[in-house]
């Protein structure tokens, strides 16, 4: 406290994930840190179980056991200035269900925690590198958002011609300043969207920068009187925003067990096992890494987003992508995830579903040649979110590295989204059919 106060720092904001990986916070005055950690902060536990729109789903352990608690108590290790707002510092909280002093089963990150604990079981210490990228928008004078800097043709700039206001360097600065690995940034493909790459860390770490960097991007744009948005595929006329993650492993030397120069592919057999993983239980990984009902409009043939289930070496078509380096760099991209996706349970799923084809042992298919999108050589991913929530139901190996309260809990939130979207009449069906029926 004397240091945080000696800083200028009068208030502690303690942040943690909900489902679906948006942050979740209460700020406390300094002089009350010590109280807050000790005996923590209550929240409702249906936060967890809160839609977007405020509804509040039915799922076990929420309504049904009238609104109980959770403690969270603050993370001082994860204790750190926010660059744009001064006088406050962040840090991530642990929850518990103060009733049994056990983790919340939606808590995101106690989920990955666990997973990460059945990799220790066998020796290894996955790694991950995120990738993201978002919309950043403006008001359109009607009540509405447009895309900031829409022109096209910038994918790969920098500087004012893609970046008229120099968001990007304000964002990246102060996102250095939050240590959350930021290392570069550049315009991507389409008009408004941005990508900003962040540092390859042990995967709780890269699980937590991401969470951190996503909500920070859109606290900046809101200064900037913007929106930004991790939103899979915002607007029709433009690509969708990804969550590519590049996983490696460690063993217990410290050394990259995906490495093997004499392997086929330069591969370790750990890494084609987990390769064959990956492929194996994408169907169900797509409830993890594409959450949304938008999710599957980025999908399609000629997307550069992952439509088959395949893996190629240095291919942006295939779902899985082998980079070209090994040694230290040897490493698998997983190219499935979109903007949308929960850090934390797209990492969990990830490395869930290698640890499996890891401990299963099978090789991968051949990978692919040349441009990809051919059905008859691979099987398609689910087309929605109701036919990639079935498949996960139905991948019980998965499940159960992931916990069934979990996927019990994830399930039935994530169905009642598609409800209430069945339920929605959409402004293409008032465009489609109101003139003419």
């Amino acid at each position: 406290m004397d240091r945080l106060a000696a800083d200028g720092i009068d208030v502690v904001r303690v942040t943690y994930p909900d489902l679906i990986g948006t942050d979740r916070a209460r700020d406390v005055l300094l002089e009350e840190l010590p109280r807050a950690c000790a005996h923590g902060l209550a929240f409702c536990r249906a936060v967890y179980h809160t839609s977007p729109q405020g509804d509040v789903v039915p799922v076990s352990g929420g309504l049904d056991a009238g609104l109980p608690d959770i403690c969270v108590r603050p993370d001082l290790d994860t204790l750190v200035p926010l660059p744009w707002e001064p006088g406050v510092a962040a840090c991530l909280g642990e929850v518990v269900d103060p009733a049994s002093g056990t983790p919340a089963p939606e808590s995101p990150r106690d989920l990955l925690r666990a997973v990460l604990a059945r990799c220790a079981e066998h020796g290894l210490r996955p790694v991950v590198g995120p990738e993201l990228e978002y919309y950043l928008c403006e008001p359109d004078g009607a009540g509405g958002w447009r895309r900031y800097a829409p022109d096209p043709g910038v994918v790969y700039t920098a500087g004012l011609r893609a970046d008229p206001d120099n968001h990007l360097l304000r964002t990246l600065r102060h996102t250095r300043d939050l240590n959350v690995g930021a290392i570069s940034g550049n315009h991507e493909f389409d008009g408004g969207q941005i990508e900003i790459n962040l540092a390859h860390s042990e995967a709780m770490s890269a699980a937590d920068r991401s969470f951190r960097f996503k909500a920070a991007i859109k606290e900046l744009a809101r200064k900037e009187g913007r929106l930004a948005t991790f939103m899979a595929k915002p607007f029709n006329d433009a690509g969708g925003s990804g969550f590519h993650l590049h996983l490696s492993c460690e063993n217990a030397e410290g050394d990259n067990a995906f490495d093997d120069p004499a392997g086929p592919y330069g591969l370790s057999a750990g890494a084609r096992h987990a390769v064959a993983g990956v492929l194996g239980h994408a169907p169900a990984l797509a409830a993890l890494l594409n959450p949304t009902v938008n999710s599957y409009k980025r999908f399609g043939p000629d997307t550069l987003a992952p439509w088959l289930v395949d893996w190629g070496l240095d291919n942006r078509s295939a779902m899985v992508r082998i980079p070209p380096e090994r040694g230290s760099g040897a490493r698998l991209e997983l190219r499935l995830g979109d903007a949308s996706a929960n850090p934390y349970l797209a990492i969990a799923g990830t490395v869930a579903a290698a640890l499996l084809g890891v401990l299963a042992g099978e090789e991968p298919p051949a990978p692919l040649e040349g441009y990809g999108y051919d059905t008859s050589r691979a099987a398609v991913l689910p087309a929605t979110l109701s036919d990639a929530l079935d498949a996960l139901e139905a991948d019980t190996a998965l499940a159960d590295v992931l916990g069934k309260d979990f996927t019990t809990s994830f399930l039935s939130y994530k169905r009642d989204e598609v409800a209430r979207f069945h339920r929605h009449v959409t402004d293409w069906e008032f465009t489609e059919y109101a003139y003419h029926l």
